[in-house]
């Protein structure tokens, strides 16, 4: 059986790693540390599908002139998941799969369209395997009703993976860009290569096929494209920082304290702004940094147990709110959607 060190660099993109890496390689890729774990053991046919997933961390040795802030970076971290499963279950596999992608970029505020990327001229396989691979993904989008054009439908001849035609998820942003970020990969090669099999309910030993999907691509190049989507405001489900607390006079300092623990305890994010300054300062300051709610008290608050509650955005209005009913109406605004 081959060792992930024996997969193949790209011959046309140079090497995966550095050349002045001589007695380690920084890992390029999840796949095949995911066979080498599937191959633990005797796998029969009842354990499919078999689902691996991993946050995992990979490098890849990006030209210099190609870094480009979050979006190509040479350290990344990919939502990366293996489905190791029979011939009879890819379409049910990939549709569910397809399902999924389309709750969570509808949850982040995206609008997308799906491509199939076909055979390259260079690829492993035969031109049988490719048929089949290609045809079940087809299979599969039509199962989940998004062969459509509203959802963009569209073939892309050449533009698969040397091991497995693709489908990608092409997101638009606010201003009409479009960045490609999940995918998943129908490959036969990879099991082929590096020995993975089952026992199927023949008693002989057959190989799995081995779909490989992400739904942010990378959790860097994710983030990248949610920040210039929202252009730094992000909804306050999705903000760093949810709340900060800001005082007028050190006299509510305590008070303050105590507000931030009241909405920590109900689950926000929440800051306290302390600081010997002006109120009008600290405020212009957490509106450039895009915090989502602004809770001002001073004297008078921490007397009537009060906040002055600040939302961020143009036209916005400062309102006095009693911390309980600043809280509940808080606790609802950072729901996520899937809680909801």
């Amino acid at each position: 059986p081959r060792r992930p060190d024996e997969v193949p660099n790209t011959e046309d993109e140079g090497p995966i790693v550095s050349d002045k890496a001589e007695w380690m390689a920084l890992k390029p890729m999840n796949c095949p540390a995911h066979i080498l774990i599937f191959k633990q053991g005797i796998k029969s046919y009842r354990d499919l599908p078999l689902r691996l997933y991993e946050n995992g961390c990979c490098h890849r040795n990006e030209p210099h002139g190609a870094l480009h802030g979050l979006m190509r970076v040479r350290q990344f971290t990919q939502d990366d998941a293996h489905i190791f499963c029979r011939e009879d279950q890819i379409v049910d596999e990939v549709r569910a799969f397809c399902n999924l992608a389309d709750r969570i970029y509808k949850d982040f505020g995206f609008t997308y369209s799906i491509k199939l990327a076909l055979r390259p001229d260079k690829r492993f396989g035969t031109d049988e395997m490719w048929d089949q691979a290609e045809n079940e993904l087809r299979d599969a989008v039509a199962a989940a009703g998004l062969n459509t054009a509203e959802y963009g439908w569209e073939e892309l001849p050449g533009e698969g993976a040397f091991y497995a035609p693709k489908l990608e998820w092409h997101l638009t942003d606010a201003i009409g860009r479009t960045w490609q970020v999940g995918t998943i990969q129908s490959d036969r090669v990879l099991p082929e290569r590096l020995d993975a099999s089952y026992i199927a309910e023949d008693g002989q030993r057959h190989r799995p096929v081995m779909l490989h999907r992400a739904i942010f691509g990378s959790y860097e190049r994710f983030i990248g494209i949610l920040v210039e989507h929202f252009a730094g405001k992000l909804p306050a489900w999705l903000a760093p920082v949810q709340a900060v607390v800001a005082t007028i006079v050190s006299d509510a300092d305590d008070y303050a304290e105590q507000v931030a623990a009241e909405l920590r305890k109900a689950g926000l994010r929440v800051e306290t702004d302390l600081r010997n300054e002006k109120i009008n300062y600290k405020v212009r300051e957490h509106s450039l940094a895009k915090v989502p709610n602004l809770l001002v008290v001073g004297k008078r608050e921490a007397d009537e147990g009060t906040v002055a509650l600040r939302p961020l955005g143009e036209g916005a209005k400062q309102e006095v709110l009693t911390l309980a009913a600043a809280i509940e109406r808080l606790r609802d605004e950072v729901l996520p959607p899937d809680l909801g």
